[in-house]
């Protein structure tokens, strides 16, 4: 056995015992960063409030809010006591990125880890099937190597119609990520930059957990606020998109692959077009990269992989090859 698999090993033999010593086994947490959420948030909050299983606490970081989220939230919280309140000086600017982790982590601070077997970050703009939870970790429980999950993303176009965001099985999604707590610390927890949704699966995926979504229709939520849209432009969050491929370590060929296929949805071309002034802009720039220079080989292996043969077999090939690092 390599040191590695020892280490997965030890991972993995503390996060059953962490298990064994919770009371509740189906127990969660969720962290919700949050800034001017007034527009979107009361239906997360209900759609929260109303699920089939509850989180056993919900801890809400308002990031320096200017509007009426901290109005909304202190109505929420005086008729929920498993509701809890961080607040956050107002650093005067929308983040996203660094800043959504930065907030996440000031509310983790504040968690007892040990005490749950999961922990959800979910956004505040999102709008949840009544069983969201439930069924998530039905099938975790069925599939110990599932460390982290999620359904699947749906906007409303302007006709009204429910349309996919498009994001692939191998993901889970990063405005509502499940974790097995075991698999969350296993990964040393997200990184604080672009793409930490990204990067966090890879991870994963590297030491042999197995991340995934799902677009069953109970696990269908409608995202309010498209992803990519950023509070500035879609532009803007298509070249932020194509900057945090480039600090992952994407391989330029598959970031190309990946931009020809943006290029055909809305806005067309263009969209794809910011992506690749993203990402090679920092590359021209000589922006550093994360430090994992493993998983940056992990991740260009998989990538290349998955343009000859597609991503589905890429994966499963994968985590078939890593199937005994975590001795399940």
């Amino acid at each position: 056995m390599t040191e590695r698999q020892v280490w997965l090993a030890r991972q993995h033999s503390f996060g059953q015992k962490a298990h064994m010593m919770i009371s509740n086994p189906r127990s969660y947490v969720v962290i919700s960063p949050c800034r001017n959420e007034a527009a979107y948030m009361r239906r997360t909050l209900d759609s929260v409030v109303a699920q089939s299983e509850p989180p056993a606490l919900w801890v809400i970081v308002d990031d320096g809010s200017t509007d009426e989220t901290p109005a909304i939230l202190a109505d929420y919280t005086a008729q929920h006591d498993w509701i809890r309140v961080v607040p956050k000086p107002d650093r005067g600017h929308r983040a996203v990125g660094p800043g959504v982790i930065e907030a996440f982590y000031a509310g983790l601070e504040t968690v007892a880890l040990s005490d749950y077997a999961y922990l959800c970050k979910l956004d505040l703009d999102l709008d949840l099937p009544p069983r969201y939870f439930e069924i998530l970790m039905d099938r975790m429980e069925a599939t110990p190597r599932i460390g982290t999950c999620s359904g699947k993303a749906y906007f409303r176009d302007g006709s009204g119609q429910l349309v996919s965001e498009n994001i692939g099985d191998e993901m889970s999604l990063g405005m509502t990520k499940f974790y097995s707590v075991a698999c969350f610390e296993a990964i040393g927890g997200f990184v604080r930059e672009v793409m930490w949704d990204g990067i966090d699966c890879h991870k994963a995926r590297q030491l042999g957990w197995a991340p995934v979504s799902w677009d069953d229709e109970d696990l269908r939520f409608e995202h309010l606020r498209p992803m990519g849209s950023s509070q500035q432009s879609i532009f803007t969050g298509r070249r932020r998109h194509g900057f945090g491929q480039y600090y992952m370590g994407t391989h330029p060929l598959f970031l190309i692959a990946s931009a020809i296929n943006k290029a055909r949805q809305k806005p067309y071309v263009l969209g794809g077009l910011a992506m690749l002034q993203g990402y090679f802009g920092a590359m021209l720039r000589g922006v550093d990269q994360h430090g994992d220079t493993d998983l940056i080989a992990f991740i260009r292996g998989y990538q290349k992989r998955a343009l000859r043969v597609g991503k589905a077999r890429a994966v499963a090939e994968i985590e078939a090859e890593r199937a005994d690092l975590l001795n399940f």
